[in-house]
């Protein structure tokens, strides 16, 4: 065994603690083993810990004493499988050992509560939105909707901020400073990105992306990668021209890889043109050459989801399937 570098003086000490008190709580019948007779304390031996994590005694008990040997990633994660350890335990875990924490992949969430809807809708009258890391829109409050209405009537995969900027023609971009903002929107993505390689749903996103937009297809092979920030956005709304406002995001704990994103107005002419699009009854969407009222939109694309469930319909009627 080699020893590790010097530690802070409590790290070890808590980490001995820390260990002990999740063996004690784990019973042999948790783990699929007997009880046996004689336990002086509740919970498992150190060698039945040691036994199913696939590690040595004397390494374990070292690492129980709390001292000062070497652990990888990999054996921790054995370690905490064996205790039972929640993520949150697991990374306390790794802190208190010193080893740099490797977090367990989640799934991108696709809704959320009441409570986080709840946040944002407080947050009127500034523009708020949920966004998962592949930045599906979540939820978005009148304000954003009324900024970006575009939003309000996408569903599916259509529903995302990425395919509404970059699958559009260019004129219709709502984005004025796309030079400073394409760039950072898909560095910030490809940093998400690492987390989830090969998953369907974002080599799904990345491949329709690259298909529709040259521009992305260009940035993206780049490679650059990007922190979440604060960021001013020129927006060029049809209904009333210019609106600047400064993108800050927050972390929802409660929800991984998602984030509370709030947009302040720069200046007072943009905090007055929110709030007339916030309560417009029918918002133009597009730039001005192509603009269209949200209502004509709306009901183009009712019609179009129409006509694909009446396909969906027949399908299953010739497949001998009955109608729900």
């Amino acid at each position: 065994m080699t020893t590790a570098r010097r530690s802070e003086p409590r790290r070890r000490p808590e980490l001995a603690a820390f260990l002990r008190s999740r063996r004690a709580r784990v019973t042999p019948q948790d783990v699929g083993m007997p009880a046996g007779l004689r336990r002086r304390t509740p919970g498992l031996r150190r060698e039945e810990v040691a036994q199913l994590s696939g590690v040595g005694v004397t390494w374990y008990t070292w690492l129980e004493q709390g001292r000062p040997i070497n652990a990888s990633g990999q054996v921790l994660d054995a370690v905490a499988r064996t205790l039972r350890l929640d993520d949150a335990e697991r990374e306390h875990l790794y802190h208190l050992a010193e080893v740099p924490y490797a977090p367990t992949r989640e799934a991108d969430a696709q809704s959320v509560g009441p409570e986080v809807r709840g946040i944002i809708d407080a947050l009127v009258p500034l523009p708020a939105v949920v966004y998962n890391s592949r930045y599906d829109v979540l939820a978005a409050n009148s304000a954003y909707q009324g900024v970006f209405p575009a939003i309000a009537l996408a569903r599916g995969p259509a529903r995302n901020v990425l395919w509404q900027l970059f699958a559009m023609p260019p004129c219709c971009c709502t984005i004025r400073n796309r030079d400073e903002e394409f760039p950072a929107l898909v560095a910030r993505l490809r940093g998400a990105y690492g987390r989830h390689v090969g998953e369907p749903a974002w080599e799904t996103l990345i491949a329709r992306l690259s298909g529709a937009s040259e521009e992305f297809a260009r940035l993206w092979a780049s490679g650059d990668v990007a922190p979440h920030g604060n960021h001013l956005k020129v927006i060029q709304h049809a209904s009333v021209g210019e609106v600047r406002l400064i993108s800050t995001s927050l972390v929802v704990g409660a929800v991984p890889e998602t984030r509370i994103v709030v947009y302040t107005p720069a200046d007072e002419e943009s905090r007055r043109l929110t709030a007339v699009l916030r309560t417009a009854h029918d918002p133009l969407l597009g730039c001005p050459a192509h603009s269209r009222p949200a209502s004509e939109v709306r009901a183009e694309l009712e019609r179009k989801w129409e006509r694909e469930r009446e396909s969906g319909r027949g399908k299953e009627r010739a497949a001998g399937r009955p109608d729900r």
